[in-house]
């Protein structure tokens, strides 16, 4: 019997034979379960059962493996149903199958809600929702980047309200999966790839509506970081406008809906026109009240500024009348003594003492020297206040300032007095009156202070 048995095995070969078929066989396989008999040891790694209500495996999450995503986004719980991506194992020391876990995904609605409180809660803690690190949404992109599914409604509708809103505007997809266990990542490759781009302005991340499953790659932790740290700013448009995910808490603006994001995303064309209309209106009408008020207001300088010809007939005028003032002033003073001689001479006749007559003479002498005073004083103060007046009125005279070396420069053409440099431009002909002659000359340069 010993002669015919063959190829005999010990128990550690045997386990090593079938731990080799099965991780040559099945390589990563999907297990769906609920935890039971769950241990932490101070190793760091998770023990569990993995069971449904006919069988059990045993699992094993090893700490520090290079895990993906969505296995630190929620606690592992006892009673807690997920769904394991694993290889399949055998623990050789005791000859136990086993799952090698790598990832993690709850299931359930239960379990899904249970999930995204507790990530939702870490990552605010870290303050990844803080609105201090929102980035400010351009006012008129140039560009825009959509991450969602390339078929749909949902890109239908961003296409359609974003060219009726502002045709102009070009918009680049990034075609992904938005339901899944591999969603999350392309999503966040769709990202990446807006970046590198270097020039789109905002991104919509968007799709409709669904259960918390559907939703389930949008409350990824790996896409939120991504979401945080990218350098444009990011639109959440995902799902109907009460549903909520991780994505529209870390993104720089939620939209209710993927069409609002549209909306959100670009102006209205014909609002901005009407606007631009507005405002170029209320400019033109500001200019030509200022036009008219400057015009209203040079008017009325023109009219309190007297014109030199004026001033000097004016003051003729008056001097003419201080003359004639003076010389009745004078013949009604020459009248008055006249009728004094004649009351004096009567008197004479009527009173013949010498010694009135001498007294009578002395008053005649000062009153006709008073009179004379009185004349000479008239006369010199109406002589200096003439030249007084044609002392200011040579001031005023625009050709007084001439020997002193200032000129009056004219259009050639039209003749108007140039007084700024708004007035000229190259090339122009302009005459220059001096003191004594004057020259014409062209404008070759034009300084403006």
């Amino acid at each position: 019997m010993n002669d015919a048995i063959k190829d005999i095995l010990t128990v550690s070969q045997l386990n090593d034979n079938i731990k080799f078929l099965l991780e040559e066989t099945f390589g990563f396989v999907w297990v769906e379960g609920e935890i039971s008999n769950l241990r932490r040891p101070q190793s760091g790694h998770v023990y569990f059962t993995l069971k449904d209500d006919k069988s059990q495996i045993r699992a094993v999450f090893f700490r520090g493996f290079g895990r993906p995503r969505h296995t630190t986004a929620f606690d592992l719980t006892e009673g807690l149903s997920i769904l394991c991506r694993a290889r399949l194992s055998v623990y050789p020391p005791r000859g136990e199958y086993q799952l090698i876990v790598e990832a993690v995904e709850p299931r359930g609605t239960g379990a899904l809600q249970k999930a995204f409180e507790q990530l939702k809660a870490r990552l605010a803690a870290e303050g990844l929702f803080d609105e201090r690190h929102k980035k400010k949404i351009p006012f008129l992109p140039r560009k825009i980047g959509v991450v969602t599914s390339p078929t749909g409604a949902v890109i239908k509708d961003i296409l359609h309200i974003t060219r009726r809103r502002f045709p102009s505007v070009n918009i680049t997809i990034a075609p992904v999966r938005v339901q899944g266990t591999e969603a999350a990542g392309e999503i966040i490759q769709g990202l990446r790839n807006l970046q590198v781009k270097g020039d789109i302005d905002v991104i919509i991340l968007a799709r409709g509506g669904g259960s918390l499953e559907d939703l389930a790659p949008f409350n990824d932790e790996a896409l939120a970081r991504e979401i945080f740290q990218s350098p444009i700013p990011v639109i959440s448009a995902v799902g109907h406008e009460t549903d909520f995910t991780i994505c529209d808490f870390v993104a720089d603006l939620r939209a209710p809906t993927p069409s609002a994001a549209a909306e959100l995303a670009v102006p209205d064309n014909g609002e901005l026109s009407a606007r631009v209309s507005g405002l170029k209106q209320r400019l033109t009408d500001g200019g030509l009240r200022l036009m008219t008020d400057q015009h209203t207001y040079l008017t009325d300088l023109l009219t309190r500024i007297r014109n030199p010809r004026r001033i000097l007939i004016d003051l003729q005028i008056h001097l003419d009348d201080l003359r004639e003032r003076t010389l009745s002033a004078w013949r009604r003073e020459k009248h008055s003594f006249g009728v004094k001689i004649q009351h004096l001479t009567v008197n004479l006749r009527h009173q013949s003492p010498a010694g009135l007559v001498v007294e009578k003479r002395f008053l005649l002498n000062n009153y006709r020297k008073d009179i004379l005073n009185n004349y000479n004083n008239n006369l010199t103060a109406l002589r200096e206040r003439l030249q007084g007046n044609l002392a200011l009125l040579n001031s005023l005279n625009p050709l007084g300032v001439l020997p002193r070396g200032y000129s009056i420069t004219r259009n050639s053409l039209s003749g108007a007095v140039i007084r700024d440099a708004a007035q000229l431009s190259r090339e122009a002909l302009v005459d220059i009156k001096l003191a004594r002659g004057g020259f014409q000359a062209r404008v070759e340069e034009i300084y403006e202070e």
